[in-house]
């Protein structure tokens, strides 16, 4: 837990990620990213000087193997609250639409109800639990396939919803994640969606894991550079106040 917690300690800090009287909805999809996170935030504040509130917001897609006790359980073993949605994505991605590239739309249609759940919550702040890897990949799915230099970032504001968007995790990796819910023994849900192996991005997990054959360091190299874009984003957002 401590080499996790000082992980996302210093992504918060760098980023001015938390503020005193924040109340943070964290997005719990039940993986081990967002089971991870949810575990360092309820463990940072417990001495993190700035005082904070969270809690949990889940939605349930509609596929026939998302357990709910599982997220509940993680949710009760810590004493969080849970606020679970049930939706109907599924059906409307895949038995309405047929969607033959519907990660983008199951993307907006969470992000949407999610939104409106924090809102009607109170909170100010919701917690994604993207993590280093995710930045990396979404580096190059931008740039091989749409030819943006750019990828997601640490801290945004929405406007519409004024909603601020925040990922802890971003200088944890894949493997950190695995080994914290191996370690404390967390149950995650196994993946459900039939379009987990047939994305865009796996295939970009792929090309970067046969790189790394020839090239071990490079993802490294990839987010050393990433985190030299990154930090200009802080220093233009630190400008615009």
């Amino acid at each position: 837990m401590q080499h996790i917690l000082s992980k996302m300690r210093k992504a918060i800090e760098e980023y001015n990620m938390i503020n005193d009287g924040d109340k943070i909805a964290v997005c719990l999809s039940g993986g081990k990213d967002s089971i991870t996170m949810l575990n360092g935030l309820k463990a940072l504040q417990r001495f993190y000087p700035k005082h904070f509130e969270l809690i949990a917001i889940t939605i349930n897609p509609g596929f026939a193997n998302f357990d709910t006790n599982i997220i509940q359980k993680n949710c009760d073993d810590i004493n969080v609250p849970l606020f679970l949605e049930n939706s109907h994505i599924k059906e409307i991605v895949f038995d309405i639409r047929k969607e033959k590239n519907p990660c983008s739309l199951c993307a907006n249609l969470r992000r949407g109800i999610i939104n409106t759940i924090a809102i009607k919550e109170g909170c100010n702040k919701i917690a994604l639990g993207h993590n280093m890897d995710d930045v990396i990949e979404t580096f190059l799915l931008n740039l091989k396939y749409t030819g943006n230099i750019s990828t997601f970032s640490p801290k945004s504001y929405m406007d519409r919803s004024k909603i601020t968007l925040i990922r802890p995790l971003i200088f944890l990796t894949e493997k950190d994640t695995n080994r914290f819910v191996k370690k404390y023994n967390k149950s995650v849900l196994p993946k459900v969606c039939p379009m987990d192996e047939n994305t865009k991005r796996e295939q970009i997990k792929e090309e970067i894991y046969n790189w790394q054959k020839d090239i071990p360091t490079i993802k490294a190299n990839l987010f050393g550079a990433i985190s030299r874009n990154l930090t200009d984003w802080k220093k233009a957002k630190e400008a615009e106040l």
